[in-house]
């Protein structure tokens, strides 16, 4: 009977440890993956700068070029994300918030190229209205989720600033006071 808790806790920990194992590889082929498709995006984004600097006449290179860029920094700061679950075991929010933060500003850039492309072409007064409104709307939902996200990470942020400055307080408080020993501390 002794050796049943004892053999439980032992395959506990075996496949805990092979858990952590799978995860660990896991996370190496996504970083490669992230790694490799964010260069080869930054070299996307190298030749449109290119092209675009033969066709002066039009700006529809540059939103195309500031919109694969903004893909490359989502890619980096998902694989930023990535090497700190490995190295510390946790997910924290802050990333998942900067890569939101991007994506939508990057969702606002394409909605202003769309629509600029639309009016250029001269579609008609019924289409462009439409569009006008539908463009609108959608600004007015993504202006709303990119104050969301900077005011959560401000929070977040000032609540890591508030801990940290805290910290320090805490543990002197619970430090016994010179001449004080006996005597509890006071806040």
């Amino acid at each position: 009977m002794a050796s049943g808790p004892s053999e439980k806790g032992r395959t506990i920990r075996i496949s805990t440890e092979l858990f952590l194992h799978i995860e660990l590889v896991v996370y190496v082929a996504l970083g490669i993956l992230l790694s490799v498709t964010a260069l080869l995006s930054l070299g996307s984004a190298a030749l449109l700068l290119l092209e675009g600097m033969r066709d002066w006449s039009g700006t529809r290179a540059i939103f195309l070029i500031v919109d694969r860029l903004m893909f490359v920094l989502m890619l980096i700061e998902i694989l930023h994300t990535v090497r700190g679950s490995v190295r510390s075991g946790t997910l924290t929010p802050e990333p998942f918030l900067i890569i939101g933060l991007i994506a939508s500003i990057r969702n606002v850039l394409v909605i202003t190229m769309k629509s600029s492309e639309m009016t250029s072409e001269g579609h008609g007064a019924i289409e462009s209205a439409m569009l006008f409104r539908s463009s609108i709307v959608e600004l007015a939902v993504l202006g709303a989720l990119i104050l969301i996200f900077v005011v959560s990470i401000y929070m977040l942020r000032r609540g890591h600033a508030l801990t940290a400055a805290n910290a320090p307080q805490a543990d002197e408080d619970r430090s016994p006071r010179a001449g004080n020993e006996s005597s509890p501390a006071r806040v």
